[in-house]
């Protein structure tokens, strides 16, 4: 079963956000990012259509959703959205739609959100074991919409499978000295990560867990130094986000910095091998652990 789900993630995300897979139960479920549609295959199999809002690359903080995607959301079964502000153009369509009855489940405020500035930090999609309680919330959503089919095994089954790729980040960051496990990243993205494998976010390039704010000269000029104090190495971009701005930074530090583009927002595209949320995972551990290893 689970090969086949993984057959059918692969499928589905080589088309855009608004294509669809025809299927006999007539059950749709509207994901708002990649990440989201991936998890939500993983637990509804072939017998629900699922349709992504962002495509591949692009960022949730700033999509915005056309007609026929807003047709969508008001005609799904299920709507899942990551919430806690990460789809923040897309808050006054989904507001409308619940409005008008439509099925929305906010998964992050449910998974023990950690605190970010005045609010929680949406990101938590880069935790395994908060993806896997997702999972369950997802399955047990799905049981209000249609009891006849067994979501929650389904739900166990991925769980499993996120422990597993959890132990597997685990040992391929052994690679990365105590010393050098500080990261600087693009935006505040990488709270969950840094809590879970032991890591210190030092400085972020976009102040803020969004990545719509606007860095100041004078920030920029701080963190240069925070960098050079803390002789990193590494400035942690996103797929998502044109890296200009963390290009222009790592060039003004002494030492030599790299940009590494994670996979933050979005998965990558199909044969990346970040085109699940399990391969996302693990190529970005991949690669922060040869960046500061």
């Amino acid at each position: 079963m689970i090969l086949i789900i993984g057959a059918m993630s692969l499928l589905v995300l080589t088309a855009c956000g608004d294509d669809e897979i025809a299927t006999d139960h007539g059950l749709t479920v509207v994901a708002t990012t990649t990440v989201i549609g991936d998890l939500v295959r993983n637990v509804v199999g072939p017998d629900v259509t699922v349709e992504v809002l962002v495509p591949i690359g692009a960022d949730p903080h700033d999509y915005q959703a056309s007609s026929r995607q807003v047709a969508q959301i008001n005609k799904a079964s299920l709507v899942v959205v990551n919430g806690l502000g990460l789809e923040e153009a897309l808050i006054d369509v989904l507001h409308a739609a619940e409005r008008d009855g439509a099925n929305v489940l906010e998964i992050a405020p449910l998974l023990e959100p950690i605190p970010v500035g005045s609010g929680f930090d949406p990101h938590v999609w880069l935790d395994p074991g908060r993806m896997a309680e997702a999972a369950r919330v997802v399955a047990e959503e799905m049981a209000r919409v249609d009891a006849s089919i067994d979501w929650s095994s389904r739900a166990a089954a991925y769980a499993i499978e996120l422990d597993i790729t959890h132990r597997e980040i685990e040992s391929i960051l052994q690679a990365v000295p105590q010393d050098t496990k500080k990261l600087v990243a693009n935006h505040d993205s990488l709270g969950y990560f840094a809590a879970i494998y032991g890591f210190e976010v030092v400085g972020t390039v976009i102040p803020g867990g969004s990545t719509l704010g606007s860095p100041s000269s004078s920030e920029l000029a701080k963190l240069v130094g925070v960098i050079e104090e803390e002789g990193i190495r590494a400035i942690l971009a996103e797929t998502t986000e044109a890296s200009v701005v963390a290009a222009s930074v790592a060039a003004e530090v002494s030492h030599q910095v790299e940009v590494v583009d994670l996979y933050t927002g979005s998965l990558g595209e199909p044969g990346s091998g970040a085109d699940t949320l399990i391969g996302m995972l693990l190529a970005n551990a991949e690669m922060i652990a040869r960046a500061l290893g």
